[in-house]
Parts: structure tokens; sequence; C-alpha cells
């Protein structure tokens, strides 16, 4: 069974609006390596609908630095699944993802491969709540937002987490990797 993994930015105060958190070399060459770690990527349909429109090609000449190029070349070409009850189809090498969600997931996770990696805040949230993350990756960045969606935000119990690994960046941001205390 392959392993599902969440990653999200986050500021110290708990805020993981995409706004909120400076893009940097070092943190794309990140976001990299944990999509290499994936064989396909579970979004909802906001994060989807993001996530496309500010990778999908074409992208404008000199709209982004050129250390952000692997990050969209990989994310491109990335197998994507994207749950929504809204979305009559999807492309961007997409696949709707209906019904019930703890067994849509579950199908997914019996897959072979390396793994799926799940983003966004929402859906994280409902997946949290059905147990169905095997990882989590805070990357806690130096800067207090002030306001924004928060991470796990009504979360309906208490997630206790065992710390795996960590990583500092020079922006002084921090990975953390937990796995769940079952």
């Amino acid at each position: 069974m392959r392993p599902l993994r969440y990653s999200i930015n986050v500021t110290l105060d708990g805020c993981c609006d995409h706004r909120a958190i400076p893009a940097d070399e070092d943190l794309h060459r990140h976001a990299v390596e944990n999509l290499n770690q994936a064989d396909a990527l579970l979004f909802g349909r906001v994060t989807y609908e993001m996530m496309e429109s500010a990778w999908r090609p074409p992208v404008p000449p000199g709209a982004n630095p050129d250390w952000m190029e692997p990050f969209a070349q990989t994310i491109n070409a990335a197998r994507k699944y994207v749950v929504s009850s809204t979305l009559e189809q999807v492309d961007w090498n997409a696949e709707l993802v209906r019904g019930d969600l703890g067994e849509a997931v579950q199908q997914l996770k019996r897959g072979s491969g390396k793994g799926l990696l799940v983003g966004g805040v929402k859906l994280p949230l409902a997946l949290t709540e059905l147990g169905l993350i095997d990882e989590y990756e805070f990357v806690v960045h130096p800067r207090v937002a002030g306001r924004g969606p928060t991470l796990l935000a009504g979360l309906s119990k208490q997630l206790d987490l065992k710390l795996m690994s960590k990583l500092e960046f020079g922006s002084g941001a921090v990975a953390m990797r937990y796995e769940p205390s079952r």
C-alpha cells in the first residue's frame, strides 16, 4: 500500500495561505523532492484550480524566476487526482475522484508505487478526520501572518504526531516530518 503524505507551508501562527509564505529557491527545490517521492498528487477543487492557473503551460516568459522551472516541469508532468463534486471534467493530467472520500482514497492508496502527495487545506482536514494520512510535513516559516486560513482548523479530535525528521532552510523555515502516533 502506498503512503499518503501531506505537505504544507505554514506561518508561526498557523496560517497556511500561500500568499503569506515567501517563495524561494530552497523551498521550491524541496517541493520538487517531495513531488518526486510521489506517483500522483491529490487535490481538492480549490487547490487544483489554483495550481493549474499558476503552473499549467504556457506560463508567460519571465513570469517566474528560472529556479522555479524544475518545480513547474515536475508538477506539470505529475499525475493528479481531483476530489470534487462540482467540477464536470478536469485535464492537466488529472482525473476526477467522486463518491465516498474514504473509499476512493483507500482505493488510490492500494495502488502500487512510491506514494501520494496531498496539498491544500480543506481536503487534508477531511483526510485527517478519516485517519488516512500517513505522514505530515509542516514547513514552518518565521513569519506571523495575523490572518488567513489556519492549519487543520476545525479538527474534531486531537491528533498526536511523532517527529520523524527535520530540515532547516537558509530562510529560517524548518520542515518537520511527522507520522501519526497510533
